[in-house]
């Protein structure tokens, strides 16, 4: 279904991302792109900041910066002053060794460097010596090896550690950060050094409320040495397919435990019974295990629960009956399973339930019904279902409904005249060949909307007007093929538009990029597959909060983008072609 211009809605552009401008390779996986969360604070404000209203306190940071070759030594002026000069440098990137020697013994508190070119251990040692005064370090996706983790033994009030990525840190690396008894956040990502063993490092870390070890695949037999960390809050093992049933039961004296990951592991319905009496457990992600319907039964102990994940697992629909025991849960994700309508009669007693993923399950329109009631739903996935326009007339009654997504589905478009009544609907996913204008037109009582996804709809220059309704819309894409030059001048009047995704419509040319150029709020522009050219860039130049740039199969070089960037796009940190 969708047509050759379709795509899921996991592949859609991740406007989240662009706006922290980290890389690609920290884009949100599959089994946690529903609870993304950044550790660093994002830089860009300052820059932002420097744009639009400066302040005499930025107003000086960018001056010291443009002139930054003019200085040896910060360590004697205010840390807040010094704090965002190196911020400012971070964020333009204009941070090397040689400037780096600058800020030792200022009493920096927060270092985010993660990603950030030609950091190794070199650095290591002007980072410790910031001491007692350190709080936060992200050297993630760097060079650092257990060597240069060995300079942090003496920041003794350390209390966030980063190192995703980090491919040369071993166990040898966690026993030199096992002092560090204030760390409340610690996270290493796809390690291959760090084992079981070398987790005893960890065992001391007491006051630890976040850890993060998604994607170590050699920590089986390592979680017993969590046992003593009772203040631990959030644990994230996702994509660790070493983890078994024999790894949950040291976290049953977890007790303050409140989010647990453990996606695409082998924990199955007998690992889950030790998560029992983690009474406090609100989130539990179990995509991509293999337990059945009968892991429901330890389930339904949780009474605190608001958030479970059961994505791709084998749950069929016998023994489903048991869901409806679990009277506090707010969401629900059952896509990739073997149901069917059967199940929804089990969900009609869910009155709290908030958010319900029924992606690629075998639901029909009459298996709606059954959702009539839920009227505390705010988020309701049927992509990928058989769900067809007459059904939709069940959710019309879902007052509270925010967010909902139809891709793939067989609705058409006299169907979306049924939702018209869903004043606090803000994100509709349209992503179906067989939507076209008529359908647009149907939802213009919609004013609410903040993000429409029309990707492979055949919406025509005809159709645009509509989305005149839409004042609220930050993020549109209509990538059917459809539109020309003429189209997109309807586009002009949504101003709150940061995200713009028109690629694949091969009739736009440079006269699309002068009507967007008044889109100033953008963040993310896609004009890919159109006969847009070199000089057409000109007209982007007012789009100073632009931070990705996508052209490609355009009359566009990755060095006539330079030259924008350079000249007039600051903020511009992704880019295609490149």
């Amino acid at each position: 279904m969708g047509g050759a211009c379709s795509r899921k809605r996991d592949h859609q552009v991740d406007e989240d991302n662009i706006h922290r401008g980290f890389s690609r390779r920290y884009c949100k996986s599959g089994s946690s792109k529903w609870l993304a969360s950044t550790f660093s604070r994002s830089l860009s404000d300052v820059k932002q900041g420097i744009r639009k209203s400066p302040s005499l306190m930025e107003l000086c940071t960018y001056k010291i910066c443009k002139d930054i070759n003019n200085y040896s030594s910060f360590s004697m002026i205010p840390r807040d002053i010094s704090q965002q000069i190196f911020d400012e440098l971070v964020y333009s990137q204009s941070l090397n060794y040689d400037l780096l020697q600058a800020f030792r013994d200022c009493a920096l508190q927060d270092l985010n460097l993660g990603d950030y070119p030609g950091f190794n251990d070199s650095w290591m040692d002007m980072i410790a010596s910031q001491g007692s005064s350190l709080l936060s370090v992200d050297f993630s996706g760097s060079d650092v090896t257990d060597s240069g983790l060995s300079h942090l033994k003496d920041c003794t009030d350390l209390q966030a550690l980063n190192f995703n990525y980090c491919d040369q840190i071993s166990d040898n690396g966690l026993e030199h950060i096992s002092g560090l008894s204030n760390l409340t956040t610690l996270s290493f990502r796809r390690n291959n050094m760090v084992t079981a063993q070398g987790m005893s490092a960890l065992s001391g870390l007491v006051n630890l409320l976040k850890l993060d070890l998604e994607r170590c695949p050699k920590i089986h037999g390592g979680l017993v040495h969590l046992k003593g960390l009772t203040k631990l809050e959030s644990l994230n093992i996702n994509c660790c397919n070493c983890i078994t049933d024999a790894d949950m039961k040291p976290l049953q004296g977890l007790i303050n435990l409140k989010a647990l990951q453990i996606s695409s592991s082998k924990v199955t319905d007998y690992g889950v019974t030790f998560l029992k009496a983690l009474h406090k457990l609100e989130l539990l992600n179990m995509e991509g295990c293999p337990v059945t319907a009968a892991c429901l039964e330890s389930l339904s102990a949780l009474r605190a629960l608001l958030y479970l994940n059961l994505s791709r697992c084998n749950l069929v629909d016998d023994g489903c009956d048991k869901f409806s025991r679990l009277q506090a849960l707010k969401v629900l994700n059952l896509g990739f399973n073997e149901i069917s309508d059967a199940i929804l009669v089990h969900l009609k007693g869910l009155i709290y339930l908030e958010s319900l993923n029924l992606d690629s399950c075998g639901i029909r329109d009459e298996g709606l019904v059954n959702l009539a009631g839920l009227n505390s739903l705010k988020r309701l996935e049927l992509s990928d279902t058989e769900v067809g326009s007459n059904g939709l007339c069940h959710l019309s009654g879902l007052g509270n409904l925010e967010n909902l997504n139809l891709s793939f589905t067989v609705v058409t478009d006299g169907g979306l005249r049924k939702l018209s009544g869903l004043s606090c609907l803000k994100s509709l996913n349209l992503d179906a060949r067989q939507i076209t204008d008529a359908g647009l037109a149907a939802l213009t009582s919609l004013t609410g909307l903040t993000h429409l996804d029309l990707f492979g709809a055949r919406i025509t220059d005809s159709g645009t007007k509509y989305l005149k309704c839409f004042k609220n819309l930050r993020s549109l894409e209509i990538c059917g093929g459809g539109l020309t030059d003429a189209g997109v001048k309807n586009l002009k009047d949504l101003t709150s538009l940061t995200l713009l995704n028109l690629s694949q419509n091969i009739h736009l040319t440079d006269k699309s990029l002068e009507a967007i150029s008044e889109l100033t709020q953008l963040v993310s522009l896609n004009v890919s597959n159109s006969r847009i050219t070199s000089a057409g860039l000109q007209h982007l130049k007012s789009l100073e909060n632009l931070k990705s740039l996508t052209l490609e199969s355009c009359k566009v070089t990755a060095n006539d983008i330079k030259k924008l960037q350079s000249s007039d796009l600051p903020n511009l940190v992704n880019f295609r072609p490149q």
